[in-house]
Parts: structure tokens; sequence; C-alpha cells
């Protein structure tokens, strides 16, 4: 019986071989995507899937091409928030087309690939050990990369889990990823969660181009007075000692919130497109300055 170290390259399982062919068709499905951008925590139920598709939206009004690679494979959201949960997926010899949806976004998700919606992913596998689960989901997450068609884009946003091992498996598929957007609360335990991230993507050399502090207070609807969900802190002052960009931030609005129930649709009303959020035009300018 041969113990792993009698066995010289892979054994014959052409294991290797797959490998780099995979890795080879990544780099050219990824030749017409000029720029990107991971949006990630570090934690979840901070909206962040909310942030993403939201900057698609207005950097697609802006006339730029813009895709999302939703990353998250267990929880997969937005086809929805993009309103092509419905959408069937093209193969051709090139590659999987991703489907476009409103304004125009390109999306590719693992939720595209499940006939039942309600159904969770599960992975077959000789156990169900975390290093097992976590190699066939990286493996999963080079195979979206490797199989999609994008096309020619200007930038593609990553909506990310809140676990950083996706992140470094990102990093190692695409070393030339231009920056990070991170995505935190006005909470304390947020804070300290997403501390991790920042520290990890500074570790990898990976620019950070800068913070979003979501559900940062809320207007009331009967008198209009500004009022905050969570302690208050100046995040502004407090990221900074840690050189992090600070991008603005986004009050908790019921519209918003709408999006994560009828996707972007919401944003369109007897054939017209309503205006978006303008809370979002000045993080763009700052992100687009960033990675240009």
């Amino acid at each position: 019986m041969k113990r792993y170290r009698d066995i010289a390259g892979d054994g014959g399982s052409g294991i290797i071989e797959q490998v780099t062919e995979k890795l080879t068709n990544l780099n050219e499905r990824m030749k017409g995507v000029k720029r990107t951008v991971a949006v990630m925590s570090g934690k979840g139920g901070v909206g962040k899937s909310t942030i993403t598709v939201n900057l698609a939206a207005n950097m697609a009004r802006q006339g730029l091409r813009v895709g999302i690679l939703d990353a998250d494979l267990n929880g997969p959201s937005i086809p929805k928030m993009t309103s092509i949960e419905n959408v069937g997926l093209e193969s051709t010899e090139h590659g999987i087309i991703p489907p476009s949806g409103v304004f125009g976004i390109k999306v590719m998700s693992m939720d595209l690939f499940l006939f039942d919606k309600g159904a969770p992913v599960t992975w077959d596998g000789p156990s169900a050990t975390y290093p097992w689960i976590s190699a066939i989901e990286a493996t999963a997450l080079r195979e979206l990369l490797a199989d999609t068609a994008w096309g020619e884009m200007d930038i593609l946003l990553i909506d990310l889990p809140p676990v950083l091992s996706r992140f470094n498996d990102l990093v190692g598929l695409l070393p030339g990823l231009n920056g990070v957007v991170i995505v935190t609360i006005p909470s304390e335990i947020s804070h300290l969660i997403v501390l991790k991230s920042i520290n990890r993507v500074k570790e990898l050399n990976i620019p950070i181009i800068g913070l979003i502090e979501n559900m940062k207070g809320y207007k009331c609807i009967h008198c209009g007075q500004d009022n905050s969900l969570f302690a208050e802190e100046n995040m502004e002052e407090i990221f900074g000692y840690l050189h992090v960009p600070y991008l603005g931030r986004v009050p908790f609005d019921k519209g918003l919130a709408m999006l994560s129930e009828n996707g972007l649709t919401n944003y369109i009303k007897d054939g017209a497109i309503l205006p978006l959020p303008d809370v979002f035009d000045e993080i763009v300018k700052k992100v687009l300055r960033s990675i240009n």
C-alpha cells in the first residue's frame, strides 16, 4: 500500500492539468473586465448585498458596463435583488452568458443554477468536515469565474459572503483585484469583526478603497426627525486612525429595504426610471476615483 509520500505528482489523476486549464479559462474570461472590486464585511446582516446592488445601479446609470458576481454560494441574494432570479442561463462555446437585468447589469450567481429556489446548497463528498467543504466552495467560486463569459466590462463588483475564507480564495484567483469596499453598521460588535477584515486585507496588500457605514440612523416618517438605530460613535474618526478612507454613510431607508423584496424593478414605474437614492452619488464618485 502506498503512502502519500510515495506518490509522484498527482498520482495520475490529472488534477493538475484540470486546475491549470480552469485557471487559463478564468484569465481568458476576465480579459475584458477592466476593474474588479470586492465588497465585503466579515459580518452578516450589515446590508452588504443591498450596498453592492445600489453601487452597481448608480454606476450603470452613469453609462458604465457593470457586472456583479454573487460569491455568497450558500446564501445568494443578488439575482432577486437585481430582478433576474427567474432568468435562465445560456451556455455557449465561449462560456455561460450572464443574464442582464435592470440597467443592463450582468449577474452570475449560484442561485441561477438551482431549480428549487428554497433548496439549500449541499456538497457531496467523503465527509462534512470544514476543510472539505471549504475546498469545494473555493472550487465552486473558481468554476463560476472560469465559466462565465463576462465580455467587455468596465467594472465587476464581487459580493462576498461574511467569511474571510472566500476573500482569501478570491485573492488567489484574481491577483489583479483592484480594491475592496468594506461595509459595516454603527455597532461595536460589527466594528470589531470588520476590523479583522481590514487587517486581513492589509496583510494581503490589497488596496482598501474605503468603508461604508450602513444603517446610519433613520428619518421619522411622522416628524422628519433624524434618529439613531445604534449607539452614536464617530466612525469617520475611528477608522481614520486605521488609515481607511471613509466613503460615506447610508441611513436606514424603507425604499432601500424594499429593494430586497422587489429588486431593481422597484426603481421603474409605468415604464419610467425613478431617481436612484442620491446618498450613493458621492460614494460612487470616491470609488471610481480610487480605481481609475
